[in-house]
């Protein structure tokens, strides 16, 4: 396993819909154990694979943070969200590719999603709380989409200019 570099905003790459995975292959796995050691390492409770520069419809994500939880590492293939609650919740949202970044946002507090395991398999799971918000937010990376594209123009637009500057200053250093 490697650590991958993480694309800070703006990046073109960001914004593009992500390819369907037609076969898991060991390739495929391979980049999602690094997804996960990269997400661990920055650290995170979601990556999408547009965020180390892989157009492919993949996420991994583990939002056990209480000290003493034993790590619960997800990784899926073509994630789809089949139901979403009517009830929604607010979480403060941070993105690893939107450095020191947080906003809240407002999504469905409940969403039942499928997806193929790195073996393959169909799985299905509702998810609640922190775990809904992390795999809709990670699944919005696999469409193009920022958790800033939530907010208004001008905050977007804010984060943005301060994203070019810390990659200027990044770039310098």
């Amino acid at each position: 396993m490697s650590l991958r570099p993480i694309l800070i905003h703006p990046d073109p790459r960001l914004k593009k819909v992500a390819d369907p995975v037609t076969e898991v292959t060991p390739e495929l796995r391979r980049l999602a154990d690094d997804m996960l050691e990269t997400m661990y390492d920055a650290p995170g409770i979601g990556l999408a694979a547009p965020q180390v520069g892989q157009s492919v419809r993949l996420i991994v994500m583990d939002c056990m943070k209480k000290e003493g939880e034993a790590p619960r590492p997800m990784a899926l293939f073509n994630p789809e969200v089949t139901w979403s609650s009517d009830e929604r919740s607010v979480y403060e949202e941070g993105c690893l590719s939107i450095p020191e970044v947080y906003n809240d946002i407002e999504r469905p507090a409940e969403v039942k999603v499928r997806w193929l395991s790195p073996e393959g398999a169909v799985q299905e799971e509702h998810f609640k709380g922190l775990w809904a918000t992390c795999v809709q937010h990670e699944i919005d990376h696999l469409n193009g989409r920022l958790f800033i594209d939530y907010l208004s123009p001008l905050k977007r637009q804010l984060i943005t200019r301060k994203m070019e500057k810390l990659k200027r200053d990044r770039a310098r250093a």
